[in-house]
């Protein structure tokens, strides 16, 4: 399907403006600290997938401040997470999560984080929370999911019709919201509330896997918490940052599959050597 005019494709020279390469004075705290909030009884492993995608794009700190099991499972991946509260410069929230199913517990700890007003990415069960939130933001479903949201409103609307139209429901969407959209699919659309549009295509066909969208939600947390300062000063950041994490994510599946299929986690790990050849210009494959 072609794109109306006013679309934009996000490319990896574009992309590339994007990655924040650490400096000689840098050190764990100015390199970005994401604060992760993920994971639930129904699919614990969305903290994992999204926190090893995270540390993998370049933050220096992850603190996880999800459920107990979930926890576990973060830390007998990653010993280096941090599982105690304390400053943070971006959050990722929701993924692995059901909204119909969060606690009192759950539920103020995700206020909590969007109280803050920092650069923040909802995902899954945490879409619900982000309309009204102080602060940059981007919501980060799929077809359904956008549906859903937008039913909330009193007006029906269902995946099929999202799916039909995709960049008009998410332009929709960013406009009634008020906030980035990153709409995922064969196609990623990225849309601003003020009205960018961008593209992200060319994925292979196995990303189309269970926990690739959590993998998602790590890269783009990573590179909201490595640009902070840069989101607080220019507001069509997030919209780029949002593209450059699906190009980030197209392109690390690409290297994984090559040509066959993949898992969540193979894509996640193939996230530095993608980064390192964006940063060489290495065309991909």
């Amino acid at each position: 399907m072609s794109e109306p005019r006013g679309w934009l494709e996000w490319g990896a020279d574009r992309a590339r403006d994007w990655i924040a390469v650490p400096r000689a004075t840098d050190d764990k705290y100015t390199r970005g600290v994401l604060g992760v909030l993920t994971g639930g009884a129904d699919y614990p492993g969305a903290a994992v997938l999204g926190v090893e995608a995270a540390m993998r794009t370049g933050v220096g700190m992850v603190r996880y401040l999800g459920p107990a099991r979930p926890a576990d499972l973060v830390l007998a991946r990653r010993p280096e997470v941090v599982t105690v509260p304390g400053r943070v410069q971006a959050w990722l929230l929701g993924s692995g999560m059901n909204a119909d199913r969060r606690d009192g517990r759950l539920e103020a700890a995700l206020h909590a984080a969007l109280a803050e007003g920092l650069p923040t990415v909802c995902d899954a069960g945490a879409l619900d929370l982000a309309r009204g939130q102080v602060g940059p933001r981007v919501i980060t479903p799929h077809y359904r999911e956008l549906a859903r949201l937008l039913s909330r409103d009193g007006t029906e609307v269902t995946g099929a019709q999202v799916a039909a139209d995709p960049g008009e429901w998410a332009t929709r969407a960013a406009a009634g919201l008020g906030v980035t959209v990153l709409l995922k699919g064969s196609v990623t659309r990225v849309v601003s509330p003020s009205g960018t549009r961008l593209t992200v295509s060319r994925s292979p066909v196995w990303l189309a896997t269970a926990g690739s969208g959590d993998v998602l939600g790590g890269i783009l947390g990573a590179l909201l918490a490595t640009h902070a300062a840069v989101i607080g000063t220019d507001a069509e950041a997030l919209a780029a940052l949002a593209a450059t994490a699906a190009r980030i994510h197209s392109l690390a599946a690409i290297r994984a599959s090559a040509g066959g299929p993949i898992t969540a986690l193979d894509v996640a790990e193939a996230v530095p050597a993608t980064i390192a050849a964006l940063l060489r210009r290495v065309p991909s494959h």
